[in-house]
């Protein structure tokens, strides 16, 4: 297959070359970096990712495939929940590596990335060198980018405009009307709804794994009519701020008695709930190896994180309180009231991709739920 040239455009002018694999089209997005070394599939189905263009810093990238249909479809399994991946397609709006293997050599491998990409209608670019861009993006801050690809206009390469970007996906993993799942066991004793800003496939299993029937509603649907013994609000893309009805919902749900959980957006969405504000970070925290202390304790975990915005620690009201503190920045990884039930993580506890040494909370939240029936 013919080589064709590609390069990154950023906002400030910035040019990076090299060629393109995948989908061959040009595209437009937020250009955020992640320094994780495994878990590339997960990660890109995440759809916390809606709207980005993704640069790994991790060199070497393909050499494991990826582990579906040779169609491009995920595997599901009999809840009809996507199998490896976190949801049922590529999220990114494009992907920028260094060095690309296009002979996968993992066992599991079904297919290449770059074919997997191509069937995904996902652009990328490689050849570039990712660690300089990485540090561009560092000390210059998250910007708007372009993945444009030679042949796509008379002029040479194409082009694309920054107004197509959707950084605000509302409507999440495309769910368009409630869905249940039912454990494992035939008969559960707790429902929780789990409000979906944009959900990955594991927070489902890691509930459903507890003996839960999950109902899972869309974050622009009220809930007032649905049983439910709990409420998550999942993660999801963009500005929590923009997400005006799930916070509206999250505060009449705070001001009941039932416990609340929230998980990445889920906790930004609840700071907002509860009157606090929120922030852009610079570039974010995208990666599988965040440290993470939990307040009052010399407890600190290794979190998998994908997150461009943070709760303002002095806009918390005095019932609230810090409960997990970034290692590296001070910024705020979880939030929790202290004289009800509700409680939220900036952070993965779900995993996939990286670690899972938080997913203890969400058994701390299901001794919650029994303590309150």
């Amino acid at each position: 297959m013919e080589k064709l040239q590609a390069k990154l455009v950023l906002e400030d002018g910035s040019e990076f070359y090299g060629w393109a694999f995948g989908k061959n089209k040009c595209v437009a997005g937020e250009v955020v970096f992640n320094t994780g070394m495994s878990g590339l599939a997960q990660a890109l189905t995440d759809p916390g990712c809606k709207g980005q263009i993704v640069v790994l810093t991790w060199p070497i990238v393909g050499n494991c495939g990826v582990n579906v249909n040779k169609n491009g479809t995920p595997f599901s399994d009999e809840q009809g929940l996507p199998v490896v991946l976190e949801s049922e397609k590529i999220q990114v709006s494009g992907l920028v590596i260094s060095d690309l293997c296009e002979e996968p050599s993992h066992y599991s491998a079904k297919i290449s990335l770059s074919t997997w990409m191509e069937k995904s209608k996902t652009a990328g670019v490689y050849g570039i060198d990712t660690r300089a861009l990485a540090l561009r993006l560092r000390v210059r801050g998250t910007m708007l980018g372009k993945i444009l690809v030679e042949g796509k206009s008379k002029q040479g390469f194409g082009d694309v405009s920054f107004k197509n970007i959707n950084l605000s996906n509302h409507d999440g993993t495309a769910l368009k009307e409630i869905k249940t799942y039912h454990p494992a066991a035939k008969k559960s004793d707790i429902k929780i709804a789990l409000l979906d800003c944009g959900a990955k496939a594991n927070v489902i299993r890691c509930l459903l794994n507890r003996g839960a029937e999950v109902i899972r509603i869309p974050c622009g649907m009220d809930i007032e009519s649905v049983n439910y013994d709990a409420l998550v609000i999942s993660s999801g893309p963009g500005d929590p701020k923009e997400y005006k009805k799930a916070i509206e919902t999250v505060r009449k749900a705070l001001s009941g008695n039932k416990p609340v959980f929230g998980i990445g957006l889920g906790n930004l969405i609840m700071a907002l709930a509860a009157g606090a504000d929120t922030y852009k970070l610079p570039f974010g925290h995208r990666s599988q190896n965040q440290p993470s202390i939990e307040d009052g304790s010399n407890n600190c975990y290794v979190t998998s994180q994908n997150h461009g915005f943070a709760v303002r620690i002095d806009s918390l009201n005095g019932q609230w309180k810090q409960w997990f503190t970034n290692a590296n920045d001070g910024t705020v990884e979880g939030i929790r009231c202290e004289n009800k039930p509700f409680s939220a993580v900036q952070f993965y506890p779900e995993g996939c991709p990286g670690s899972r040494d938080t997913e203890f909370l969400f058994d701390r939240f299901f001794d919650q739920i029994r303590e309150g029936k």
